[in-house]
Parts: structure tokens; sequence; C-alpha cells
């Protein structure tokens, strides 16, 4: 979504808002906009269009001591220079970008328009920063009080960053449903949507909570809850983040990057949680809460996107191992719809950010059932990680590319974790267990080995990259990944693609397969092999083309197959996360070939902070 980046301090504003909106630009954007205070003036330049093009229009004295910086991501109004942030009060005197979405803007508006007020764009944050503007005249109040009591009056989501002309030194910050981190330097504050543009300066961050306001000065920052006006005491943390781990690191994409870190991910992810020797889970973070995890009735796994792929693995593994009723949900649809959800029930959360808004309304509307709330998210002091009573960390580092995948990998492996540790618990499944532990101890290595195969997939992908549509097929635990490789195509090389269970091809979608349809089969071995060998039959029979992921030295599909991608004899319960590693790379090798942003794909935003 939309990214925020602020400074105030001794050295110019211009490069750390230059600096972090390019640390930004992975969240997805289709603006971007800068506003300097400077000799009791706010100079503003914004444009539609990368951030080097904004780049090129800064004059070289474009410099002060305070300012802050916007990539947009296109809600109200069409992504055009007027409408890029930050946006003016019409006095010139305020200045203001902002995550989120006013919902009552249109009513607001009107009324600003009835005192007189005019506007030159469409946008919802024009209005919030005009309805700012309108009180702290009316009432002659300091920006931080006129602030207070505008936000009374908002109906909404926001992450607010203001610059005033009458304060050249300071920002004031707000925050309810949009993430904000504040960053204290030496005799500097910088504030951002999430850390990337702070860690070149400090490592010492503060995490607002929902209703409180900041007011940054030089090295030097206070907080208060905006409905008591009350102030608030901030514990600051330190961040062990690389600025290596945010850089391609020789990749020419975040995406290839981080698709070939899953080895590495995926060890992160059971270090210190898995003992093979002994064959035991643990995971702390839901230690204290293990009784009324035992003693649920359901579970209900909620998600958006990659993240839902991963819940709906995360599904089978609990009702397998662990023999808990589970249920899995989009987060927007659980929200709004009645679920029998109570104190007996567990709603796990899953997102690679923790900051997305479906996910945490449906986790809020949980809390409010009595539900136990679970967090299995990567961004640690996201605000999922703070409003869930327990949960655990995926560990898969920074994850930049807008298409998920280390992530969706990290978020099998710790939820096939809480499942072995509630069946252990539970006296569920021993046997089973015990033969996924054997192949825990070499997992990492087969995931090299699957990565391998990098260049094989390349042929590949040259045959189908001017194709218009995908067919994606698998059964059991490949039904997700099949619907997770379609979506990865989906995202990032803009081709139609529809992820089905295999048996539900004759339900409708073979009516699409002829010899320009590509079908991808993920077909290891397993308890319904022999079925998918009869679709894939039915596929040929109809002159589809086949591309097949199967376990290495399979002669059956290799007869059937078109194209054939191997990957390594494991259990079947870890299989998924090497069989989606192929897909991840099929997807994003056409895209390269097509010439698509594969780190920025068109339309789409890293994590979804508003509806």
């Amino acid at each position: 979504m939309c990214g925020i980046v602020g400074y105030c301090g001794e050295k110019g504003a211009r490069e750390v808002l230059l600096a972090g909106l390019r640390r930004l630009e992975y969240r997805g954007y289709d603006s971007a906009g800068v506003t300097i205070s400077a000799k009791g003036r706010l100079i503003t330049y914004k444009k539609e269009g990368k951030v080097a093009g904004l780049e090129a229009v800064l004059p070289p004295d474009f410099d002060g001591p305070a300012g802050i910086g916007h990539t947009r991501w296109a809600t109200h109004g069409s992504p055009t220079d007027i409408n890029a942030h930050p946006h003016h009060d019409s006095t010139g005197r305020l200045a203001l970008v902002h995550n989120g979405i006013v919902e009552n803007h249109a009513a607001l508006r009107q009324f600003l328009e009835e005192q007189g007020r005019t506007f030159r764009s469409e946008t919802d944050t024009e209005v919030l920063v005009e309805y700012i503007s309108y009180v702290q005249q009316r009432e002659q109040a300091a920006l931080p009080d006129a602030l207070r009591l505008a936000l009374g009056h908002i109906v909404g989501a926001y992450g607010i960053v203001m610059v005033s002309s009458d304060q050249p030194g300071e920002l004031v910050v707000a925050k309810l449903g949009s993430p904000l981190v504040l960053g204290v330097g030496d005799g500097e504050m910088l504030v951002a949507s999430d850390a990337g543009p702070i860690v070149d300066y400090t490592r010492k961050l503060v995490y607002l909570a929902d209703g409180e306001i900041a007011v940054l000065s030089s090295g030097s920052y206070s907080v208060f809850e905006w409905a008591s006006n009350t102030a608030v005491i901030k514990a600051e943390q330190e961040v062990d983040l690389s600025l290596a781990a945010i850089e391609k690191g020789g990749y020419p994409h975040f995406m290839l990057k981080e698709i070939m870190q899953q080895a590495e991910s995926i060890s992160d992810a059971m270090r210190g949680r898995v003992d093979t020797a002994s064959g035991k889970v643990t995971l702390g973070g839901i230690n204290d809460w293990l009784d009324r995890l035992l003693d649920a009735d359901r579970m209900y796994l909620t998600a958006c996107g990659t993240s839902w792929h991963a819940a709906l693995i995360a599904a089978n593994y609990m009702e397998e191992l662990a023999e808990i009723p589970t249920r899995v949900e989009y987060a927007s649809e659980l929200r709004y719809r009645r679920a029998i959800i109570d104190g007996n029930s567990v709603v796990v959360a899953f997102s690679q950010s923790g900051e997305t808004a479906d996910t945490l309304a449906a986790l809020q509307k949980a809390s409010g059932l009595g539900a136990l709330t679970l967090g299995i998210v990567n961004t640690v002091g996201s605000s999922i990680a703070r409003i869930t009573d327990c949960g655990i960390f995926i560990h898969a580092g920074p994850e930049i590319g807008v298409a998920s995948t280390k992530a969706f990998t990290a978020q099998v492996m710790v939820s096939l974790q809480m499942a072995m540790l509630l069946a252990q618990h539970r006296g569920k499944s021993p046997e089973v267990i015990a033969a996924i532990m054997a192949d825990l101890t070499r997992l990492p290595e087969l995931v090299s080995d699957t990565l391998s195969a990098s260049e094989g997939i390349l042929e590949v992908a040259g045959a189908y990259a001017d194709s218009s549509n995908f067919l994606f097929l698998g059964r059991g635990y490949q039904f997700p990944v099949a619907l997770e490789g379609a979506l990865k195509l989906k995202e990032i090389s803009y081709i139609h693609a529809e992820g089905y269970p295999a048996a539900e091809m004759k339900h409708g979608p073979i009516a699409l397969i002829d010899e320009n349809m590509p079908v991808v089969v993920v077909a290891p071995r397993g308890r319904t092999y022999d079925k998918i060998l009869s679709n894939m039959q039915e596929i040929k029979a109809r002159h589809g083309r086949i591309i097949a992921v199967v376990t290495e030295l399979d002669s059956e599909i290799e007869k059937l197959a078109d194209h054939v991608i191997e990957v390594p004899t494991v259990h079947p319960l870890l299989m998924p996360l090497l069989t989606v590693i192929p897909l991840q790379l099929l997807a994003y090798h056409i895209a390269v070939l097509r010439g698509c942003l594969v780190d920025q794909p068109r339309n789409l935003a890293k994590s979804v902070t508003v509806e």
C-alpha cells in the first residue's frame, strides 16, 4: 500500500526523503511527492509515475530541516500529478501525507465547501488536511490540538504525517489502522510506514499504537492518546535488520532473491523450535495458551491472498495431525458474515506484513466474540502481532517483492510445527509425526536441490511466455499449491490463470482445454497419484499442453507430459514446500520474458492496509 516517510533534524531532509521513497517502492505505487519546510514556506513537488521521475524535477536547492514524502497507490481519484501526495490546505500553511481511507470524506467536503473552502484534487486526503486546517483556524489551536479535535470527526483509517510552515522544524503524526513507526536518531527524528526507510539512519524504533498522536522535533518526540489527550510513554526497540537484507544482493529482482532464499528461510522458521533428535516441537509464542488451544471446539484460519493459500495447507495439517475441526475463511468475508465464534473458538490470522486491513478487522471481531486470537506473521511490531493474544513469528526476513514467496513457505512450515505440537499434546498421529521429523533434517538441502532447477524452468517459460491463459491443477495438499501457482502467474505476468482441484476439471474447466491451453499439473506421488494420472490423460485427449511437477524418476508422467519438472521425494506433508518452488520460478521467468515489472506489478501493493 502507499508509503510514508518523514524527517526532521540537523541535516537536510531532501536526501533522507528520496532515499526513503526508494526504499518504499516495493509497496506498490503510481505517483510520488515530497514537501520541504524551509524559510517559513512549504515547497512541494509531486509527480505521477516513479520516484526517479520525481527526483528528476527537483531543483538542486530544494532542501530544508523538515519534510514529508509519499508513494501513492490510487484509491480516491486517478493517478495524476494533482492527486499525488502531499496535499496542502487552501492557506498553504499545512501539508499532509496519508495512508488509509476517510470514509466520510464526501460529507466533509460538502461541509467545507459551504464554509468557502476550495479543492483542487479528487482525493479524500485533501479533504482531511482541509478539515484539520478549518478546525485549527476555528479554534485558534496549535497543530497537535487541531489534529486531535479534527480526528474526532474522521471516520476511517489513517496514518498521517503533517508539516506546518508555522512550526518548520516539527512533524505531527497520527495513527489509526495504518502502520507508522518512529525512528529516534542523534539530533534527528524519522517516521515511516515501515522500518525500511529508517534503518539507514537509526536502529532505535518506536511503534505507534492506534489512537496515538506524536509530535517530532530534532532528536526528541512526545506521544499522547488523542481521545483522552493524555501522555503515553513508549518503549523504544532496537531493530535487528541489516541493510543487506533489504538490498537485492546481486540478483536482478527482489523476487528472485527471495525465492532463492527459501532453504535459509525455512531453516530459520524451524530454528530453536524443532528438535529432530527428541522428536519434540517447542513454540514459545503459544506455550502459555496451550490449554485453550487444546480445548478448542473449532479453529478458524483467516487470511488474504497468498497467506490464504498457506492457511488452506495449514487446515489440512491441523485436521490430519491434531484432529481439530478447522475452517479456512477469507478475512474479507469473515469480518462481515455471521460466524459461530465464541470462547471455545481459536481464530488464527496469517499475514506476512501483519497489517492487512481485512485480517485485522476479522481478528477484532473474533476477539470481541471471546475467541482466542493467534497471529502467524513475519513482521515484528506489526499490528496483528500486537493485538493477538499469542502468536508465532515466521522469521522469513524482509520480503520486498510484492508477490510473496519465502513468506508463503515459512507460513506453511510454522503451521506444520503448530499442528505437530498440538498433535503431540493430544496424543495424535505419533507415527506420522516421527516420519515427518525424519525428513525435516534434510528439508533445507532438498529445497536447495529444487531451486537448482531454475535454468531448466526458464526453458519451459520460454515456450509459454506468450500464452493468454493457464490452468493449474492439484489434489489434496497440492490443490492450494495449484492456487498459489496460478496467483503468482497472474500477479506478475498479467496472464489469466486459474487453480482448481484436479477432479473439478470435469465440472467446467475442461471446456477450455485445447492445443493452446498450457495446463500445469502438480503431481507428486501420493495417495491420489493414480487419479491425477487419469486427469492428465483427459487433458492429452483434448490436446492440452501439460507442464507436470513430479517427484523424481516418474516414468509414467513423462509419457504424458510435454514438460516435466522434478522435485525430490519427501514426506507428503512436506511436499508443498518443494512443489511450490517450480511454480514460483515459472511465474518469475515468464514475467521477465514478458518485460513485466516483477517486483512492482501494476495495480498491486505489498500490504493491503485499507479495504
